[in-house]
């Protein structure tokens, strides 16, 4: 049984017993969406992200490249590899680096 997380997002197909899903468990969802491009999954249930944002220089009036990287929770019944575009929801912090939780892949 899922439960409503209060976001537009896709429910997953599986259901997992982890306390630390904001579905199956009881992971309560607050502040910032984050989306973003997998780019490690070495860690147990945790990957980590990299958004790629512009930043302007009004010296120069140009834009520059600039990315910042978080580490996300993975629940069990969500499926990711490295390369997926993906959406984080913040949440309470889970561990000294990880304050984010993955809410859906994007086809």
């Amino acid at each position: 049984m899922t439960r409503n997380i209060g976001l537009d997002v896709k429910a997953p197909a599986k259901e997992c017993a982890g306390k630390h899903c904001p579905f199956c468990g009881n992971l309560s969802i607050r502040g910032k969406l984050f989306e973003g491009k997998v780019t490690g999954n070495k860690a147990k249930q945790t990957i980590t992200l990299q958004k790629d944002a512009p930043i302007y220089f009004s010296k120069f009036k140009r834009y520059a490249r600039g990315t910042s990287t978080i580490h996300a929770h993975v629940p069990d019944c969500i499926d990711v590899e490295i390369g997926d575009r993906v959406i984080a929801a913040e949440c309470r912090p889970l561990s000294k680096s990880v304050s984010y939780v993955v809410v859906e892949v994007k086809e």
